[in-house]
């Protein structure tokens, strides 16, 4: 299982798929209707989506895998009595069959079994490569994680004061849920392919008028480096790689493993979260309603 894709839903998005497809390095993945779709260098149809609408949101996050991890799933939710509807085929890169899924606060999940695969291109400084994960803020984020244990199968990693960071297969997280008072997308984060990768991204994105809204660094859970923006077309994106790869043997982190001296967040120390900046796009793009059959 992997973190497939974000589906993002705004105003002007043409001019959101032109960042993506430009200074943030994403390629063109074709067109329906009103949905743009992008993606990596690696074998995913599309890693990120955006739909024009009137107002901002996430529509879903996709995970994909093989048809028995899909089919896993979609009995552990029958089971739990959690909505979700099967789609026997997704229109759009990749393709696939599997479902949609509501999680407690409405978020709008989605796993599917691709299967229509795309060719993984050369590793490239400029590109990302796929999706490493994505954040979640979450009105009861523990009540989150165990909906993600017990119905999608995915695991803990760690906790933190503020976060709490579950994988659906090596890598150390997948998605996280930060306690907040909303349900919204905290952020996107994309993996390059290495820090020289990220370092010239963000010297990038300065070029584009984009500055960082936190980083350089190297976060503790996780272990990856990273950089922060408040994209043009709001919502935070981020650039990252070295993310810890972990074994079922990993020790579940507790928050008092993970702290740091004042004035510092992560293990580098070499920069603070603008937080004004920060809160406001964090809480930009939130879940549309959705009607899935009990």
């Amino acid at each position: 299982m992997r973190l497939r894709s974000v589906e993002l839903e705004l105003p002007q998005s043409d001019a959101a798929a032109g960042f993506l497809s430009g200074a943030w390095g994403l390629l063109d993945a074709g067109k329906r209707g009103k949905t743009t779709f992008l993606r990596g260098t690696g074998d995913h149809g599309y890693i990120i989506s955006v739909t024009e609408a009137a107002v901002f949101g996430i529509a879903s996050v996709t995970f994909s895998g093989s048809g028995e991890e899909v089919a896993g799933v979609a009995q552990r939710a029958k089971a739990a009595k959690v909505p979700h509807q099967p789609i026997q085929s997704f229109d759009e890169p990749g393709n696939g069959h599997g479902f949609v899924l509501e999680g407690l606060e409405g978020q709008i999940y989605r796993f599917i079994a691709e299967t229509q695969p795309v060719a993984k291109l050369p590793d490239d400084l400029k590109r990302p490569i796929q999706l490493t994960h994505t954040v979640l803020n979450s009105t009861d984020r523990e009540a989150c994680v165990r909906f993600a244990e017990q119905v999608f199968g995915f695991r803990i990693s760690d906790r933190t004061q503020a976060m709490s960071f579950l994988r659906c297969n090596r890598q150390h997280h997948a998605v996280a849920y930060v306690k907040s008072d909303i349900c919204s997308l905290n952020h996107i984060a994309f993996e390059m392919p290495n820090l020289e990768a990220v370092m010239l991204g963000i010297g990038r994105m300065r070029d584009n008028g984009v500055p960082l809204v936190w980083g350089p660094g190297r976060h503790g859970p996780g272990n990856n480096v990273f950089g922060y923006f408040v994209a043009p077309f709001g919502g935070i994106i981020e650039y990252t790689s070295e993310v810890n790869l972990v074994d079922d043997d990993y020790p579940v982190g507790k928050p008092e493993d993970w702290t740091w001296p004042p004035g510092r967040s992560d293990q580098w120390g070499h920069s603070l979260k603008d937080m004004a900046r920060a809160e406001t796009a964090e809480r930009q793009y939130r879940f549309r309603p959705a009607v899935i059959p009990a």
